[in-house]
C-alpha cells in the first residue's frame, strides 16, 4: 500500500466519522455504538458503566441505547469549580464566620 492510497484511507475515515456525528448531531437517542463517537469513551469502558450502572442507558431487545440529553448530564455531573470560584467562597466563608 503507497502512501496517497493510506492518505485516502485516512480521509475516509475521517469523512465517515464527520457523517456519524452529524447524524448524531440531530438524534435523540443512540445506540452503544453512536455513544463511543458521542462520549469518546472505549468500548470496554462504557461496557463496564453499563454493566455496574454507572451510566444511565435503556435496554432493549438486548441492545444498549441511550439519550442524549441524560448522557449530556452524566458527562456535566462533576463540575469543577474556577480558583476564581473557589477564592469567592473562601472569602465569603471567613468574613461571615468571624471569630470576635
Amino acid at each position: 500500500m503507497d502512501d496517497a492510497s493510506i492518505t485516502l484511507e485516512t480521509l475516509n475515515d475521517k469523512l465517515d466519522n464527520l457523517s456519524r456525528l452529524t447524524l448524531i448531531g440531530s438524534k435523540t437517542v443512540l445506540d452503544f455504538d453512536e455513544t463511543l463517537l458521542f462520549t469518546g469513551l472505549s468500548r470496554g469502558y462504557l461496557y463496564r458503566l453499563t454493566s455496574e450502572k454507572k451510566i444511565p442507558f435503556f435496554k432493549k431487545n438486548r441492545k444498549l441505547y441511550f439519550k442524549k440529553s441524560d448522557l449530556e448530564e452524566w458527562m456535566l455531573e462533576r463540575r469543577v469549580p474556577t480558583s476564581d470560584e473557589i477564592q469567592s467562597k473562601a472569602t465569603t466563608y471567613v468574613a461571615t464566620h468571624k471569630k470576635n
